[in-house]
């Protein structure tokens, strides 16, 4: 796969950093994702030094807003005239419960609600850009995980850890749903395992872990690999594509946090709707 242009979400730092920089030394354009603008100029920088050879690119968007996500996906879409693989790669966890700018409970927004916004968002332009693929950083810890649609928030009984673990499962859900989406688009949607990787989100609860290039290995293999060129809806832990966890192939349960998903992510009610049409289900 000849990728021409990449963005890789939360690359200020860790894995998205050093997913960022493997790409961008391969001579691929990346763009780099921050919080903040300055965060991501320090990350356009820092990236470009240390590819040398790659066109690095940056934007701004703080995934507890949704209305910075719906920004930051207008300006991608001016700035860019194709988008070969968009890799969801940004998370949190809080240890304390705490709320977006939109209400909702913050790793939730964070994690899985942005992303699924961005995506849709972004759909016309990746699809465009086909064939072209959309890669979704989960966490094999999904497996301990269930939502309950109507605790969903974590008004009750809130721990850190399990919103974090809910979160990722909705990241595999959502990729299996999107892959259905895509099919006969020439865009693929894939998800993974990173590994065990020594990051400030792991460091919030706990230590070691491998180095953030070898989280990276999985993500650059899904973003330009030829061997999966034609792979879609598949989870992937270093580099081999294993089962999820059961409940993660519950088609119901995909369909089910996909409709909740729009309506949490719909613009308020008398604004223009922004993006692409919705895609047509697939089979």
């Amino acid at each position: 796969m000849k990728s021409n242009c990449i963005l890789v979400t939360g690359s200020t730092d860790g894995i998205g950093k050093a997913t960022a920089i493997e790409l961008a030394s391969r001579g691929i354009t990346v763009i780099v994702h921050g919080r903040t603008k300055d965060r991501a100029e320090q990350a356009r920088e820092q990236v470009a030094r240390a590819s040398f050879v790659g066109r690095v690119e940056c934007v701004h968007g703080d995934f507890s807003s949704l209305s910075q996500v719906r920004r930051m996906a207008k300006e991608i879409e001016r700035r860019f005239s194709r988008l070969d693989v968009l890799i969801n790669n940004a998370g949190i966890v809080s240890n304390t419960r705490r709320v977006s700018e939109d209400g909702y409970e913050l790793t939730l927004a964070v994690n899985h609600l942005a992303p699924f916004l961005l995506t849709t968002l972004l759909l016309d332009l990746i699809v465009k850009s086909s064939p072209a693929r959309i890669v979704t950083v989960s966490s094999m810890v999904h497996s301990g995980a269930e939502i309950d649609f109507e605790n969903l928030q974590m008004v009750l009984g809130y721990s850190g850890m399990r919103a974090y673990l809910k979160s990722k499962l909705a990241n595999v859900l959502f990729t299996y749903a999107l892959a259905r989406r895509l099919l006969g688009t020439g865009v693929t949607a894939n998800t993974l395992h990173p590994g065990v990787i020594d990051t400030k989100l792991l460091r919030t609860n706990y230590s070691g872990g491998l180095p953030p290039e070898d989280g990276a290995k999985t993500p650059v293999y899904l973003a330009i690999s030829p061997d999966i060129e034609r792979t879609t809806g598949g989870y992937f832990v270093d580099r081999r594509q294993v089962r999820s966890s059961p409940s993660s192939y519950d088609m119901a349960l995909q369909e089910k946090l996909w409709s909740v998903s729009e309506e949490m992510t719909a613009e308020p009610r008398g604004t223009p709707r922004a993006g692409p049409p919705r895609p047509p289900r697939g089979a």
